[in-house]
């Protein structure tokens, strides 16, 4: 393969990374360093960057850390790469003044993308999962929930993908590889590679699949990934056994077994449990009804939902849902609810009378 040049060899390429609340902290710092180590050892500034939020102001991530950014949408200097940094909360946030950045941005020839579940606020900007642009890469956990929100969309099992005028990554360490890869468009592989060695990591072309826990050694565990997938593909309406066994090309009781072997249960109890973890994704991060979740999981009724929730979680999903919220309203402004959780004996409702 022909070793790629830089486009911009003379000229500083600037990032905006753009904040979300429960945005994966562990994502903005792999890109971040990728563009210090480039910077560092180049001796030149190639990169710059600046952390964005709507207001400007600090932004919660997922693991409880607060983070500063820089600016708002309306001072962030012009970017050549827009990324947005999405994670629990891929809906709830999404305002009118980050889809219009988004829109603005990509109209003026900025590469824009998304992290983890950025790929939400791509789509509603029309940017990704249209006619035009069907592709979408996004974190394989939201995958059920996003098919909801956007059907026609094409979603691929691979780390990244970067064309040129999007950027889409799955999260997580899946971000290093798409840095490489934009490092390599700005400043060539030389760099990319030097920067990939620098972090003692081994680049990754964007196809490479997310999980690599789905086996191809043996025929055993290439029945059991063929299997999950085709669970995973037809939520809303399960299939029988009969219907598996059909799909698959095999007799049911070579199914039973290899399903008994990998996971020690029946494939109709596996197909229960993976429904389930697709309902407490839903709830995880969608605002769904109860109703409207059963129905996108294969469930005919809330209440059956429910009843198999409770046995799986020991939660009803709406008191799973509720607890979620719970800890992610609690962690808004935590020196408040502190204050608020201390003040036992009306001490400080005490000293306000006054007020």
């Amino acid at each position: 393969m022909q070793e790629r040049q830089p486009v911009h060899a003379a000229k500083q390429t600037h990032f905006a990374f753009i904040l979300q609340p429960e945005f994966p902290l562990a994502a903005l710092i792999l890109a971040t360093d990728a563009l210090r180590i480039a910077n560092q050892n180049s001796g030149k500034d190639l990169f710059s960057w600046q952390f964005v939020s709507e207001n400007a102001a600090d932004m919660r991530a997922s693991n409880g850390m607060w983070f500063a950014a820089n600016c708002d949408f309306d001072s962030v200097k012009p970017a050549a790469v827009c990324l947005l940094f999405e994670g629990n909360l891929p809906t709830q946030h999404v305002s009118h003044k980050l889809l219009t950045y988004l829109r603005t941005s990509a109209r003026f020839g900025t590469v824009v993308g998304g992290v983890d579940t950025g790929a939400y606020a791509l789509a509603q900007a029309g940017l990704i999962a249209t006619d035009g642009a069907p592709d979408v890469v996004l974190h394989w956990e939201a995958a059920p929930t996003f098919r909801e929100w956007f059907p026609e969309a094409i979603l691929h099992d691979q780390i990244f993908q970067l064309n040129e005028h999007r950027a889409q990554c799955s999260g997580g360490v899946a971000t290093l590889d798409l840095m490489l890869g934009l490092i390599a468009r700005f400043a060539g592989d030389a760099m990319a590679n030097e920067v990939a060695n620098a972090m003692v990591h081994t680049r990754r072309d964007g196809g490479v699949s997310q999980r690599d826990d789905r086996g191809r050694e043996v025929e055993f565990m290439s029945l059991t990934s063929r299997l999950v997938a085709t669970m995973e593909q037809n939520l809303d309406f399960p299939l029988t056994l009969s219907e598996l066994a059909t799909h698959l090309e095999i007799p049911q009781r070579s199914l039973s077994r290899a399903s008994h072997k990998a996971f020690g249960v029946s494939p109709m109890r596996l197909y229960l449990r993976i429904r389930l973890q697709a309902a407490r994704n839903f709830l995880f991060y969608e605002e769904h009804s109860i109703k409207a979740v059963a129905h996108a999981c294969g469930f005919s009724y809330p209440a059956e939902l429910t009843r198999c929730f409770k046995l799986q979680f020991s939660l009803t999903p709406s008191a799973f849902r509720s607890q979620v919220r719970e800890r992610q309203k609690l962690a808004e402004h935590p020196e408040i609810h502190r204050l608020i959780g201390n003040d036992t004996g009306g001490a400080v409702r005490g000293s306000l009378t006054g007020l």
